[in-house]
Formats: C-alpha cells, sequence, structure tokens
C-alpha cells in the first residue's frame, strides 16, 4: 500500500483562541507533505534513510537508539557533508559514539524525531532499530512544514543545550492546515514533561462521540485509563490491544478489561511498539510517549495529534490487523 501524501498545504494559525490552542494572532501560511510508514510491511528503514539523505544544510535529531547500520552510516556521511548533531540517551550512546552525538544524564531521552534542514521531520514510535523497524508494530511519519519543523527544532535545542526533562513550552502548538479544497486539517505537537502530555491526550479522548480504539506498549496512567472507562459506560467503543510483555501489575489491561472493554494482548511474537489513540476514525494521536507517569513527567517525550480522516483510516486498518491479530 503506497503512503499517503497530503499535498500543498496552507497553515493558518488563528486568533482568539486558547492556550490550549494558538497563543499568538499571528497569520501564517505553509505548504507541506505528511507521509505516513507502518513497519514492519512498508519499508521504514529504506524511507526513513531517503528522508536522512534528502538533508542539504543540517540534520538535527533526538533518537533514543541508534541501532540500524544504515543510519548509522547515513550519518557519519552526512556529517562530512553539512551538520549532523545529534542526542540519544546514555543507555545507547555506546551505541553510536561520536563528537557530534550527546546523550541525557538521567530518566530516558525516549524522542524519536529529526529535523531535517529546518523544514521536514520524522517522528513516530519507530527508533532506527532492526527490530523496530523490521520487526516490531511501529509507525513513521514524515512531516514537511516550517512551523512544525520550528516546534520540533525548538525542543532539540533545549536537549543539544542539555536542558532535559524540563523547557519552555512549545510556541505554535496548534496549526491548522488548509489543502486546496480549502479543507482544514488540525496537527499539533506538543513535549513531555513542559507541555503535559497527558493533558493533551485526556482533552482529545473526551471529545470521542463514536469510538476510541488504541495500541499501546506500555499503558499504566490512569487518568487517562479512566477517560477510557468514563466513554465505554457512555456507550462510545473502546477497544484496544497491548504489549503483551508490558502487562503486570501496574498495566491497566486488568482494570481496563474487568470494566467491560474489550482489550487484547498483541500476537506479535516481538513488540507492539506503537503510542496510538484514534478517535471517532479522524484524530490520531501518536509519537514517542506511552500512556504512563514515567512518560509523562520524568522522560523527554513527543506527542503529535493529526485530524485527517485519510490517516485516520490508514491508522484504522493498522488498529484492525493488529487487533485480528491479538487474543483476548
Amino acid at each position: 500500500m503506497k503512503p499517503i501524501t497530503i499535498i500543498m498545504l496552507s497553515i493558518l494559525l488563528l486568533s482568539g483562541c486558547s492556550a490550549r490552542e494558538f497563543p499568538t494572532n499571528t497569520v501564517v501560511q505553509d505548504q507541506g507533505t505528511i507521509e505516513l510508514y507502518f513497519c514492519p510491511q512498508e519499508e521504514c528503514e529504506e524511507n526513513f534513510i531517503s528522508f536522512l539523505d534528502s538533508a542539504e544544510k543540517s540534520i538535527h535529531c533526538a533518537l533514543f537508539d541508534i541501532g540500524l547500520p544504515s543510519v548509522q552510516q547515513t550519518l557519519l556521511q552526512k556529517e562530512k557533508e553539512l551538520e549532523v548533531q545529534v542526542v540519544t540517551d546514555d543507555d545507547y550512546l555506546k551505541k553510536f559514539d561520536h563528537p557530534f552525538v550527546k546523550a541525557d544524564s538521567y530518566s530516558l531521552m525516549h524522542n524519536k524525531f529529526c529535523i531535517i534542514d529546518g523544514k521536514k521531520i520524522s517522528t513516530g514510535s519507530m527508533n532506527p532499530t532492526e527490530n523496530d523497524a523490521h520487526k516490531n508494530n511501529n509507525n513513521l511519519l514524515l512531516i514537511e512544514s516550517r512551523v512544525i519543523a520550528q516546534n520540533y527544532e525548538d525542543e532539540f535545542q533545549e536537549l543539544w543545550n542539555g536542558n532535559f526533562k524540563k523547557g519552555d513550552k512549545v510556541k505554535n502548538p496548534s496549526i491548522l492546515l488548509q489543502d486546496k479544497e480549502t479543507e482544514t486539517k488540525r496537527v499539533e505537537s506538543y513535549f513531555c514533561p513542559e507541555d503535559s502530555c497527558s493533558e493533551q491526550v485526556k482533552e482529545e479522548l473526551r471529545k470521542a462521540e463514536k469510538s476510541i480504539h488504541f495500541m499501546t506498549f506500555s499503558f499504566t496512567h490512569e487518568s487517562i485509563a479512566n477517560i477510557l472507562l468514563l466513554k465505554n459506560l457512555d456507550g462510545i467503543e473502546v477497544k484496544g490491544v497491548m504489549e503483551v510483555r508490558q502487562i503486570s501489575e501496574h498495566s491497566q489491561f486488568s482494570r481496563l478489561q474487568q470494566n467491560g472493554i474489550d482489550v487484547r494482548r498483541d500476537g506479535n511474537k516481538n513488540n507492539l511498539h506503537h503510542k496510538v489513540f484514534i478517535i471517532d476514525q479522524k484524530t490520531v494521536i501518536t509519537g514517542s510517549f506511552n500512556p504512563s507517569a514515567n512518560g509523562d513527567q520524568r522522560n523527554d517525550e513527543n506527542i503529535i495529534i493529526i485530524e485527517d480522516g485519510q490517516i485516520a483510516q490508514r491508522f484504522v486498518d493498522e488498529f484492525e490487523k493488529v487487533y485480528l491479530e491479538g487474543q483476548d
């Protein structure tokens, strides 16, 4: 299946909105694309390498784990030609230890994003590792937008300068994307812990009117689970799949299942690594953020929220595949 590509987008920042939406009255217009790939079936490694290869001026990456030899080699080659700066987790620095690589010093630097030339980003749940690209269930988003790229660049500069697990709130969190048919699409980006990712997730979940489908690697966050329980009581269809190796006494799996929510253990012999909520088959939340207290308060993370029917349908198709492979 070919990736969904959205072209010729206009980005408008509107005035008169709350802090959750638009913080200024500036109007910004932009053009860009969104590409979506699912691992392991859609050549995530090859598409990520092509993304890095497209850089002409700079590559700035915040990557939890850099294990793929092809990614390592590409970054080393690009560093000879242009500015390459990388932040990784201190537990994985040994995999890719070079003068242009810095590591955090405590908890997890759990991001999986890169910024290319100040205008394109990669994000999603995929670490550039053999398992994540070729064995685990993951998603990879490649987005071209100067406004969104600037949000990620601001976060990267905080990490590069040693500001871990803190920083300024994102300047332009909410963006309206307007295509050639003048239909608006919403994209929001946030960074934990400073932007309270759990609150952003809960606010989106509260909007559900028909359905919430989720695929999660680790799900221990009680108040996010509470929203799912309340929505289920309201007659909203709530279904989910969780990574079986992460189901423990701390997981919300048993609590959700015992209260009537249709939640399954994943069937991948490796890992279900998504961190995804799909709301009303039109809005998707993804990124590096697992719904957990550590993900919300202790790690460096990011989430992206996309309201777009075509992209949401792709995630629905992925959910249905993973759900059918799962076990009660």
